[in-house]
């Protein structure tokens, strides 16, 4: 890679999301260095330079960001967890804004979520709009990614569906299972906000896969492709988060929590948007079925053990 190849920072770069833009901006060429809050396999090697994300030290937070042409954040919590609160994710974040502006940063490449609301009042989607508007209201050049549920090697929620379901005899839907999501790849995801990193205008995107299911039929899909033999059973929202807390002492993590469930319940987890990213969930899971669901994935060792 050459020298004179432009800097690009990517946060969480080797974690689900950030790895997947980091690899494409490594195969186009750019410079990546990678901003990480803890130690964690550098699937990189010496292609990527290293720098902490410190938070808590703003000098060395725009010492880490300067020179860099584009910033990726897809630094975020999905939950609150001892001292990592939603709170202070929407601060950590106005404080990497800050950084971003004082270090010379061009342009900042946001992944957020899909339906964020100031007014919502689910945290993981209020503490998005929030940091959507510090964006907004900064100096810095942005482009706004909006996905959905993300799916691909890797990721959490589809791989720990598959997993139950391969695993028990019986399988809980949370209610009748017709409300929706639309599960997005990515690595589209990912080739999308290295596209929005070469732009200049201001802008916010949906980023959404070409396909819609019910949950129920998402369940169904995922049970036969990848041949599990569990029933599918249907329970009042209250049972099902009992069944989840068990599932949680079972595998010593949160496999959901309420209010994740409020909002897939709700909807948030659909467009109203045209697609904009092309790969087919179906046609994904029939590829990588005798792959997806094999091991458990923990969020709480993924994000929070040492």
């Amino acid at each position: 890679m050459s020298g004179n190849a432009e800097l690009h920072a990517v946060t969480g770069a080797f974690g689900f999301t950030g790895r997947y833009i980091a690899r494409r901006l490594i195969n186009v060429g750019k410079r990546v260095r990678a901003l990480i809050g803890r130690d964690r396999p550098n699937p990189f090697g010496d292609r990527i330079e290293v720098a902490r994300l410190q938070f808590n030290d703003f000098r060395a937070l725009v010492d880490s960001l300067k020179g860099a042409a584009v910033l990726y954040n897809t630094y975020w919590v999905r939950f609150n967890y001892g001292e990592i609160t939603f709170e202070r994710a929407v601060q950590n974040s106005k404080t990497l804004i800050r950084a971003a502006e004082e270090a010379g940063v061009r342009r900042l490449v946001h992944i957020s979520v899909t339906n964020p609301s100031e007014d919502s009042p689910l945290p993981y989607f209020r503490g998005k709009a929030l940091v959507e508007r510090a964006i907004r209201n900064s100096s810095l050049s942005y482009g706004i990614i909006r996905p959905t549920v993300l799916f691909g090697e890797g990721d959490i929620l589809l791989n720990n569906i598959a997993y139950f379901l391969r695993r028990f005899p019986i399988f809980v839907v949370p209610g009748k299972g017709d409300y929706q999501l639309q599960p997005v790849f990515v690595d589209d995801v990912a080739a999308l906000a290295v596209e929005v990193g070469e732009r200049t205008d201001n802008f916010i995107l949906d980023a959404v896969g070409p396909e819609v299911f019910t949950f129920a039929e998402l369940v169904h899909l995922i049970k036969d492709t990848v041949g599990s033999g569990a029933k599918i059973v249907h329970a009042p929202p209250s049972l099902t988060m009992l069944c989840i807390w068990a599932l949680n002492r079972f595998v010593n993590d949160i496999v959901l929590t309420r209010e994740e469930l409020e909002g897939l319940m709700a909807n948030l987890l659909v467009s109203n948007q045209p697609p904009t990213c092309p790969t087919r969930f179906s046609e994904w899971l029939r590829q990588n079925a005798e792959r997806i669901g094999l091991h458990y994935a923990s969020e709480l060792k993924r994000h929070f053990s040492h």
